[in-house]
């Protein structure tokens, strides 16, 4: 009895939709193009470094009344490039310590492709198990707090953002500001996360979706 052979669209007809991979997924693009765009619009305000590293305008305040006005304009004229130092100083502490750097890279990975971005049709088997979303979303958050607050990367973090903080209060207070001038303009709460507060916000609508879909 002959055999007629089926052809590539009646094969796939039957099998219901193709999930996207996660790397393909819109909203995952939309959330990398909004982010990319949001921390490019921050840099474009990043002042001069020449202004930052200015000796002749370097002087010891004269009470802490002195030094913490110095840093609060400080920190509005040179936010950016405080935050800046700041991703930079974690950064060498994670560069040194590169096991730390990759356990951080992987649970970021994992938030991203096993949760956030994964196709809501497709669901998480791991050796044979399916995972619903609820189940998916503890386990990552158990995880999380584990790394991050229970291992030697959490004090790796805190360490490296306090050195950086410190290395901008110090700054902050021998920089003195009488020669920057600040935009009048500035709304007032343009505080010194403003610019982080503007990526994340800008993630966070780019994944809304995403996190809806699941709720």
């Amino acid at each position: 009895m002959a055999t007629i052979p089926m052809t590539n669209s009646q094969s796939t007809a039957g099998s219901g939709p193709q999930s996207q991979p996660p790397i393909t997924n819109p909203a995952f693009r939309t959330f990398l193009s909004r982010l990319t765009s949001s921390i490019r619009q921050g840099f474009s305000q990043r002042r001069p470094w020449f202004e930052l590293i200015d000796r002749a305008a370097m002087a010891r305040p004269d009470n802490l009344t002195d030094a913490y006005s110095r840093i609060r304009r400080n920190f509005s004229y040179f936010k950016v490039n405080y935050i800046t130092l700041l991703a930079l100083v974690l950064a060498f502490s994670l560069l040194s310590h590169p096991f730390s750097l990759l356990v951080l890279l992987g649970l970021l990975a994992a938030w991203l492709f096993l949760y956030l971005f994964r196709p809501s049709d497709q669901p998480l088997v791991i050796f044979g198990r399916t995972f619903s979303d609820r189940e998916t979303l503890g386990i990552l958050v158990v995880l999380t707090v584990f790394i991050v607050f229970l291992t030697s990367i959490g004090s790796l973090l805190i360490s490296a953002i306090l050195i950086g903080v410190a290395i901008v209060c110090i700054h902050g207070a021998f920089r003195v500001p009488e020669d920057l001038f600040l935009d009048d303009q500035d709304p007032a709460n343009s505080g010194f996360l403003s610019f982080l507060g503007n990526a994340a916000s800008s993630a966070a609508i780019a994944a809304a979706p995403a996190v809806a879909s699941r709720v």
